[in-house]
């Protein structure tokens, strides 16, 4: 190594290295001497020539052109561009024959390079090797009826066979520096508006067709295909390369890029453009991975401030193919592809997490129907993700005419139904556990981006179901539902349902369910047959009750799917169940039926009773009446029928009705009434008895009184020596007016084995009983032996007759003789 480095060394410091150094410097000498000869035999050329050279560029150029060339001045630019001769043409313009009636000059450039070829020059001819623009305006403007001032080139001369050996002027190289590019079509409502910082292009010539590898740097000022709905990529900055072709036969320009940067994102582009008088179609495809916004920013404000409202948390795959008319007025057609992968999609109604499928926009929809918002859609496949944590699959959705969006699809849905809590905006439900299948078509509108008024048709099924409806405080366990929604109506196939000891099978449907759901709630029906093998009343009448009132808060920021709790609410306030009614054993308190039938209507927190009938007690019942809350009450009516109950049982089972001067255990036999009466229940399901008003008439067959102290106490004043603690009777009826505290007594008749007794008045549950008691003496023993009615009429008042009165006195039963009005 160090050999040689010595060696070259040495041969830096002979004679011989030093002249052959001192004759190459002198060559290098030369030649800069030659050059600056060159320069300056050119500048003097020029001076010298400058005139004639003006005329044939300025003829070179109007020989081409139907308008008006204008420069102020040329000058020669020294050494610039050698071995090329450049000449500078300062301020120029070129308008075209039709300027005063538009005012858009084509070209308006403060300087233009232009470099011509020397030994062209000095054979007289003109040939421009390149071109450089700077700080200049380009306007192309076509008008509504085609005309365009670009049509300012004449058309090229065929040629002939002597222009042979003299080619046509070519520009091998073309380079702007700070030129504002307009593109203002007015027949097709387009305007292309660019500041473009740099663009340098050499292009490759086969004869009339040509080649480029251009780079660009511009500003999108506007790139509006239609006008009405504004520009894409609006303000956003593009820079690349472009490979750029134009075929002379077909009249068409292709362009192709890779990696081209608009804004921070990197696109691949393919698109075409054909020039000629009769074809102006073009076409326009667009390659890239970006963020949703950042795409949806590109597009057009129209396209753009939809999408806005969505949004997908990391970068899609996105192909855009954009095919049009230049020459056509109105938006080109537009087809977006992309395809998501776990990604998080958000909604204005929520948001979607693990979120996959493939989606397509498009303008033209229906072929026949052109390009625009009406004809827009958005096809979603094999969409799969997780809304609130509850898994969705949708094979195929549409969203239809953008104008007024209508989405269509089925949705498949397979989870536990706890994760609905977190959908509700509203505590309404509260799931605890359960599972639910669903597969149902469904069908909404999209107002404002929101969903609005969702409609389905298909089959829900979920299975052990333990919840609480939080607004009747309601606690529902092992529930299973099958639903089938229809165009027609709601089946409801089978809700099996537990309520602490009560079980409950219910089917029946709701006709006309889509449409009521959410335009008339208080007109649907929803039509009910429940069968009960066991049920408990008092547990039930919390459903009745009035959902509390909510406080007035500050106001909040309204939560997600506010909309559906609200409507949810209101459907099950404001709808008519109509209850086909079968249970095996009813139990209300200390009463127990079997083979109970009803008819029930519930309407805004209100019972209707109908073709109710049922066995209790030994004997039957029919009835109807209403049950409605009222505070931390409920009110009630009821007409009902009891034919032959036990009475004894049947008072204990009523608590006796809130009497104390009796107990069902001073009674029996066999009870036949026919009642109608309003009243009160407390909370808790129990008579109010002081509450009750209306008409009860009843008969008593094969009765008997034991030990009742209202008649042992007059038979003791008046019979002694007669067993008034055990009387047997005939006949005990009556006719009585409920209201409130006190009973009206029109008619008490008493035919008993100790005595017969009459009685009417006042009878009170707490003071102001009035009773006038009329009271034969004779001895009704043997009254029951006669064989009919008359005669043990005919009989009953014989003999000495007692008129007594019994009336309060302070709390105390007391009775004295008198009769009615009489003290």
């Amino acid at each position: 190594m160090k050999e040689t480095l010595s060696k070259t060394k040495s041969f830096l410091q002979s004679d011989s290295f030093k002249k052959y150094a001192k004759r190459f410097g002198y060559f290098i000498l030369g030649l800069i001497a030659i050059l600056l000869l060159a320069c300056g035999a050119l500048s003097v050329y020029f001076n010298r020539n400058k005139t004639e050279i003006i005329a044939k560029v300025n003829a070179k150029i109007n020989e081409n052109i139907n308008g008006k060339f204008h420069v102020t001045d040329f000058h020669y630019k020294f050494l610039t561009g050698f071995p090329n001769f450049t000449l500078a043409l300062k301020d120029v313009e070129i308008k075209d024959n039709q300027w005063q009636s538009h005012k858009h000059t084509l070209l308006r450039a403060k300087e233009i390079e232009a470099h011509l070829n020397i030994w062209s020059l000095l054979q007289h001819e003109i040939n421009i090797h390149k071109i450089l623009i700077n700080d200049a305006d380009i306007y192309i403007y076509k008008a509504e009826n085609g005309y365009s001032n670009a049509n300012i080139f004449k058309p090229k001369k065929k040629k002939t066979q002597s222009d042979k050996e003299k080619p046509e002027t070519t520009i091998d190289e073309v380079n702007l520096n700070k030129v504002h590019v307009i593109i203002d079509n007015h027949l097709g409502h387009k305007l292309f508006d660019f500041d473009v910082a740099s663009l340098d292009s050499k292009v490759n010539y086969d004869n009339d067709s040509w080649q480029t590898n251009l780079y660009l740097k511009t500003k999108i000022n506007s790139l509006a295909f239609n006008t009405v709905h504004g520009s894409f990529a609006k303000e956003k900055v593009l820079e690349g390369n472009f490979d750029i072709s134009y075929a002379e036969a077909s009249q068409k320009i292709d362009i192709k890029t890779q990696k081209l940067k608009i804004g921070s994102d990197v696109f691949d582009i393919i698109a075409f453009f054909n020039v000629g008088k009769t074809n102006s179609l073009f076409g326009i495809n667009i390659g890239t991975e970006i963020l949703w916004r950042n795409a949806s920013n590109l597009l057009s404000a129209n396209i753009s401030s939809k999408l806005n409202q969505f949004d997908l948390k990391k970068p899609i795959k996105v192909n855009c193919d954009i095919k049009g008319d230049l020459n056509v007025e109105g938006d080109p057609k537009i087809v977006v592809q992309a395809d998501v992968r776990d990604n998080e999609l958000t909604i204005p109604d929520g948001l979607f997490t693990n979120c996959s499928f493939k989606g397509i926009f498009t303008n033209n929809f229906k072929p026949e129907n052109g390009f625009s918002d009406p004809n827009s859609a958005i096809v979603l496949t094999n969409f799969n993700a997780e809304y609130e944590s509850i898994p969705l699959k949708i094979a195929q959705a549409v969203i239809n005419n953008l104008e007024k969006p209508i989405a269509t699809g089925v949705v498949n849905a397979d989870f536990d139904i706890s994760k609905l809590n977190g959908m509700m905006n509203e505590k309404i439900l509260h799931f605890e556990s359960g599972h639910a299948k669903a597969n149902l078509k469904f069908q909404f509108d999209i107002v404002d981006l929101y969903i609005n008024k969702p409609r389905f048709t298909g089959e829900v099924d979920i299975n052990d179901a333990t919840f609480d409806y939080l607004p009747k405080s309601i606690h529902a366990e092992k529930t299973a539902v099958q639903l089938s929604f229809t165009q027609e109506a709601l089946y409801i196939k089978k809700i099996a349902y537990k309520h602490k000891k009560n079980i409950i099978r219910i089917d029946g449907k709701i006709d006309n369910f889509l449409n009521l759901y959410y335009d008339a709630p208080e007109k649907m029906v929803v039509n009910w047959n429940i069968y009960c093998p066991n049920i408990d009343v008092k547990q039930f009448l919390g459903v009745l009750k009035n959902s509390p009132q909510q406080k007035v808060t500050e106001k909040k920021p309204v939560k997600k799917n506010v909309n559906f709790t609200n409507q949810l609410r209101s459907v099950i306030e404001k709808c008519t169940a109509v209850i086909n009614l079968k249970a095996d054993k009813i139990t209300y308190g200390s009463l127990t039926a079997t083979n109970t039938q009803a008819t029930l209507q519930m309407l805004n927190s209100k019972i209707l009773l109908k073709n109710g009938t049922l066995q209790t007690s030994g004997g039957s019942i029919a009835f109807s009446g209403s049950v409605q809350p009222s505070g931390n009450q409920y009110v009630f009516t009821s007409n009902a029928q009891v034919n032959r109950v036990d009475i004894a049982s049947f008072l204990r089972s009523f608590n006796n009705f809130g009497i104390k001067s009796f107990s069902p255990k001073n009674i029996r036999g066999r009870l036949t009434s026919n009642a109608n009466v309003a009243g009160l229940m407390s909370s808790k399901g129990d008579l109010i008895v002081n509450s009750m008003k209306g008409k009860l008439d009843f008969n008593v067959n094969q009765g008997a009184l034991l030990n009742f102290e209202p008649i042992m106490k007059v038979g003791k004043f008046a019979f002694p020596l007669r067993d008034v603690e055990n009387i047997t009777f005939s006949d005990l009826s009556g006719s009585l007016n409920l209201r409130g505290e006190q009973i009206d007594v029109h008619k008490l008749t008493i035919s008993s084995s100790v005595l017969n007794l009459d009685a009417e008045g006042i009878y009170s549950f707490g003071r102001g009983t009035n009773l006038a008691l009329t009271v034969p003496l004779r001895n009704s023993k043997n009254d029951a032996n006669l064989a009919t009615k008359a005669e043990r009429k005919a009989v009953r008042e014989r003999g000495i007759v007692l008129h007594l009165i019994a009336y309060d006195n302070e709390g105390k039963m007391k009775v004295k003789w008198g009769k009615k009005d009489k003290s």
